[in-house]
């Protein structure tokens, strides 16, 4: 309710301050564009919980440790990840994004495209993230053989792919397939346990101050609306 009020306060004070035309296109471009971000990570954090629940269902201790949200110290700044299931399988460090309409997507891209009534909105290519995530993993896994660790990206929104569906991506149904190829065991159980260890011991404690400061890192980095 606050926030509304806010935003009304500076509507109002925008139409009597510039000509009405001007303030009414401004202000209806900032209501949107906020509505657009609330709706986005409220889509986020339920693809987060879903995938939460398929690996918690499907992936049991002690082979598997699931650990979510971490946000932990990378280069000049810091990195967030939403998933990192550790395991006797391997590494896995699981990126979720949860979008509808069309999805117009590159490899190679910096951004992709999200259409949805016809609307743009360009977000920071998930792959691209993801690899940071990873790099992070490895720096903190220094004792691990890189091929280890694995990346996935999980797709749990409705959204339709208008471009062919890069690798490493895998649709919310799938992940438990995907999951499921890895067979053998490669990492000791003392092992996978230390692992889990380091993560606890290096990750910052989840708070809304460490989220501010996680973003306005990527702001400064890679500009806004990064996803």
């Amino acid at each position: 309710m606050l926030y509304l009020y806010t935003y009304q306060t500076l509507i109002v004070a925008l139409i009597c301050i510039v000509p009405i035309p001007f303030a009414l296109g401004f202000a209806l471009g900032f209501f949107v564009k906020n509505v657009y971000r609330y709706r986005l990570r409220t889509n986020q954090n339920q693809g987060e919980a879903s995938v939460y629940n398929i690996i918690k269902n499907n992936f049991l201790s002690p082979q598997y440790h699931l650990m979510n949200n971490l946000t932990i110290p990378f280069e000049d700044g810091t990195t967030q990840i939403d998933h990192v299931l550790v395991s006797t399988k391997g590494i896995f460090v699981i990126e979720t994004k949860n979008y509808s309409g069309w999805i117009f997507a590159n490899e190679k891209s910096k951004q992709w495209t999200q259409v949805r009534y016809r609307v743009k909105n360009r977000f920071q290519n998930p792959i691209h993230q993801n690899y940071l995530h990873i790099k992070a993993i490895e720096e903190l896994f220094d004792f691990l053989p890189k091929e280890h660790i694995h990346s996935a990206i999980v797709f749990s929104g409705d959204g339709e792919f208008k471009t062919p569906i890069p690798n490493g991506f895998y649709y919310l149904k799938n992940l438990t397939e995907f999951l499921n190829t890895f067979q053998d065991d490669i990492i000791s159980p003392n092992r996978v346990q230390f692992c889990v260890g380091r993560l606890e011991c290096t990750r910052y404690e989840i708070t809304k101050k460490t989220d501010v400061q996680h973003q306005a890192y990527l702001d400064l980095k890679f500009g806004k609306h990064n996803g």
